[in-house]
This record gives structure tokens, sequence and C-alpha cells, in this order.
């Protein structure tokens, strides 16, 4: 998820829905009310780690912390040489996992393919969507997170391209992580000259505004979902499934990049210096070798989300 999460137009939450714990996880966030905090401030620690499902949501969010930390300059660097693959790869993923969600949905009616047919207008209409310049405003940003982590509650709604249409993805997912990572850096080798640097430690201070952004997001999002989930399950999933299809245009991998530039024609750089992405020109393949090679990539992805598929299977009946 932590991986996922990070990648435009690829939704964490499709891996939860994929391996089976996806109603656990929205139930076990919508554990953190009143009753969660009566405990906290009470000091009964072991009570409110069990009401909360600890184990569990400890073990998924430091799984994905490591992921997003680990692979996060490799897949940076992949995309930078081999997008068309990588963007392969992930294609592949999603029509895996919309074939995974599709083939054991058994209550289609009337109201659950309208739902459905929602959820790809609203995929597609958000793929269209030009993106908005950086802001780096904290009520901004904190806007941001709120807003983003919706990657993670919903499948198929990607929280990191929302960040590209909010114009904050560089900022927040790049920029910021980027910073926080050579912090650690600086302070395991004992340099602490950062401290004196104001852009760092304002890349620092956006970052946290980001990440309580998300968590008041994610803990929010989670209650409504429960709600929904419980009192209209069938036609949640079948939106759900809706946005997974929607997001297959954000994924395309036969795109080219078109960036963004002032009133005068010329480039707007980040932070880095690297020109920002404004949208993509979608086109079909050519006939070659380089085509056949993503082709395969496609076919990669997909087995990937089956083989999870087959994997979470094998483990629910050896349980």
């Amino acid at each position: 998820m932590g991986t996922a999460n990070k990648f435009p137009g690829v939704s964490g939450g499709i891996v939860a829905f994929v391996m089976g714990f996806y109603e656990e996880f929205i139930y076990s966030l919508q554990k953190f009310n009143i009753k969660a905090l009566k405990l906290l401030f009470s000091g009964r620690f072991k009570s409110f780690y069990n009401y909360v499902n600890g184990q569990f949501l400890a073990l998924l969010f430091l799984g994905m912390i490591i992921s997003y930390f680990s692979f996060s300059r490799l897949l940076d660097y992949l995309i930078e040489r081999y997008e068309l693959y990588v963007w392969s790869v992930f294609f592949g993923m999603i029509m895996g996992s919309i074939y995974y969600i599709y083939k054991d949905f058994k209550s289609w009616n009337t109201k659950t393919m309208l739902m459905a047919l929602l959820g790809i207008l609203v995929g597609v209409s958000i793929s269209l969507l030009n993106p908005a310049a950086q802001n780096d405003n904290l009520w901004f940003v904190f806007l941001c997170g709120v807003i983003s982590i919706t990657g993670m509650a919903l499948p198929g709604f990607s929280g990191s391209f929302i960040l590209i249409l909010l114009g904050n993805y560089v900022l927040l997912l790049v920029d910021s992580v980027n910073v926080l990572f050579d912090t650690f850096v600086y302070i395991f080798s004992g340099n602490f000259s950062f401290m004196s640097d104001p852009q760092h430690l304002r890349l620092l201070l956006v970052l946290l505004v980001f990440s309580l952004g998300s968590v008041v997001g994610l803990i929010s999002l989670s209650h409504l979902l429960s709600y929904i989930l419980k009192h209209y399950k069938f036609n949640t999933l079948a939106l759900i499934m809706g946005f997974i299809t929607g997001s297959l245009g954000v994924v395309w991998p036969w795109k080219e990049a078109l960036y963004r530039k002032d009133n005068l024609g010329n480039f707007i750089t980040d932070t880095n210096g690297e020109q920002i992405i404004a949208n993509y020109q979608r086109y079909l393949p050519e006939l070659n070798t380089q085509s056949l090679y993503a082709v395969l990539f496609i076919i990669f992805g997909t087995a990937i989300v089956l083989g999870l598929e087959w994997a979470g299977n094998k483990r629910k009946n050896q349980i």
C-alpha cells in the first residue's frame, strides 16, 4: 500500500481490496472514536490497543512506511528511466484488480450497475482535469492531506493523482519526502547543519502539516465509509469498481508529458529546477520492440495481482 500510494493513478486501497482486508482496515480505523480517546487518556493502553485492532494497524502502517521509503527512490529512478515499462506494470495491476473484483461480484441489478457507471464516469472525468499550480500555504497543505488520503480509503481513487490535480504532488510526495530522508541521514551521521537551513525546515513543516491532514482525513473518511459499507454495501462496492475501471485512463502507459508554462511561454520548474508536469497526452502504441516489452510488463503486472489473490485465498483456506 505504501508503494502504491506514491504513484499517480495507483490506489493503495486496491491492494487492501485485492488482499481481502479492506473492510477490516476501514472498520479498524473507525474505532478511533470517543471511547478510544477515553481509554487512551485514562492510561488503559492495552485496552485501547485491543479496541482499535492495534496489532493489525501497527503491522499495516509499519509495512507501508518501510515500503514507502525503501522503494521511493528506487521507483523514482525506474520511472525516470523506464517510464513506459513502469506505467505498463501499473496498468496491468489495475487490469488484474478489475478482473478480481468483478468476477466475484454477484449482486448486479439496476442500482449497482448505475453506481458502477457513475464510478467509471467520475474516474474518467478526474483523469481529464488539468492540474493547479503548486501552493505551499499550510492550510492548503493540510487540505491536500485530508483529500489525498482517499487513495488509501477508496480503491481506484488515486490520492497521488489528486495531489497532481491540486498542484502539490512534487512538493508533498517528492521534495518533502526526500528532505525527511535526508534529515535522517544527517542525524545518524551527526550532521545538524540542516537546522540552520530555512528551506529544509520549511519542507519538514510542510510534510508534518500534510501528515496531520492525512490522519484527520483518514479517520473521518473511515467513519463515513464504515457507515456506508454497513448500510449500502453492494452499491458502494459497485461504485468502487467503477472508480477502479475509470482510473485505467490515468495509468495508460503510452503517454507524453505536457509541461506547465507561464504566460510568457517559459517552462515552470520546481525547487529542484525540474519542469512541472501539467498533464499527459495519450496516444496508441506503435508496433515495435518497445511496445512488445510494454505489453509483456502489462501481463506481468496482471500476474502480480492474480498472484496476490491466489496467496490471499490460500491463506484463508489454511485459516
